[in-house]
């Protein structure tokens, strides 16, 4: 690290990282929710699912904040890559459909990218799902540029065409918003149209998920949350991410049903239950530019938490992750 870095975290430490941790633990939820305002979030949106008990939900701060419209718990999120929860549970049915094979390769599947993706003929779909594939990661590009992001899944793939694998299939592991990118045309072409339709009619209907959308361009703008990224004053709602890694909008209610489903088995047959178990995990998090969110089934607990953060930035993400297990504590000891 360099020296000016290190100078800086000694001079400059995450105070309201480290005050929001070291402050005594509040007896209630709201309690704590309520206090991550005072500790640089702009807003945030708190979903407590726990067995035998009404859901809960909690929100302080802010939805707008120029138009003074206070935190919605209602309110739609943009939920980054916890969007790849979905789609690996739309791989795992097809798979159990044998429309998919985990040892299906990139070639296979996609045999345009054969010589523009380095061992497509040896990348499977288990590889990309696990993170194993070595394939760079586009959002990692010098191009890329999260306040700009590509109008097409096509322009992201463009970044990594043509270079040089992270590492040889299957040898490492380094996460990669391309794998879930590729997946996501994988699914499409093999179901002849779009995977969210999938997801919405094998997925999301029959959980009664009403308020969970594919793409930011399906929503009513106004219903969304506004994000904000610190230092800077802009809101950012309108910048539409569209990789299947992490485009899709929810409420925090919509989320917290559909990981607790994933995680009791309510959601998947026997069978696909045993794929999904074998390619990808059963909680994530999720960040784009202005949005950080957390979704986590507690097994000691029975709960699910999910938390929707609308600030990035700075030491918000720290802030974010102290006031999220402050919460689970809280939730520990009732």
């Amino acid at each position: 690290m360099p020296i000016v870095g290190i100078i800086t975290i000694v001079i400059f430490p995450p105070w309201d990282g480290i005050w929001a941790w070291l402050a005594p633990l509040p007896g209630t939820v709201q309690e704590q929710v309520d206090g991550a305002i005072d500790h640089g979030l702009d807003g945030i949106i708190v979903y407590v699912g726990q067995s035998g008990k009404p859901p809960a939900l909690y929100a302080a701060g802010w939805k707008n904040r120029a138009a003074g419209v206070s935190a919605d718990p209602q309110a739609l999120f943009k939920i980054g890559s916890i969007s790849k929860l979905y789609v690996a549970t739309a791989a795992a049915k097809l798979v159990n459909e044998q429309r998919l094979s985990l040892d299906g390769t990139l070639a296979d599947y996609l045999p345009e990218l054969v010589g523009r993706i380095e061992y497509a003929d040896r990348i499977t779909l288990r590889m990309m799902l696990q993170h194993r594939s070595g394939i760079p990661n586009s959002t990692d590009q010098d191009e890329f540029d999260w306040g700009n992001p590509p109008k097409h899944t096509n322009q992201s793939l463009e970044l990594v065409l043509d270079v040089p694998a992270d590492f040889k299939p299957d040898t490492d592991y380094s996460y990669s918003n391309t794998n879930y990118l590729l997946i996501g045309n994988i699914l499409d072409k093999t179901l002849g149209y779009g995977h969210q339709r999938y997801i919405e009619s094998e997925i999301l209907a029959p959980l009664g998920l009403t308020h969970t959308y594919g793409l930011l361009s399906q929503v009513n703008i106004e219903d969304v949350v506004s994000g904000y990224h610190h230092p800077y004053e802009a809101d950012l709602r309108e910048i539409d991410f569209i990789s299947p890694s992490g485009s899709m909008v929810a409420t925090a209610e919509d989320v917290g049903i559909f990981v607790r489903a994933l995680n009791d088995g309510s959601l998947l047959n026997a069978d696909e239950q045993a794929i999904y178990s074998s390619i990808y995990e059963y909680e994530h998090s999720g960040w784009v530019l202005g949005y950080k969110s957390i979704a986590r089934y507690h097994s000691d607990i029975d709960t699910v938490v999910v938390q929707f953060v609308n600030t990035t930035g700075q030491d918000t993400e720290l802030t974010s992750i102290v006031v999220y297990n402050r919460i689970v504590k809280i939730l520990r000891k009732q």
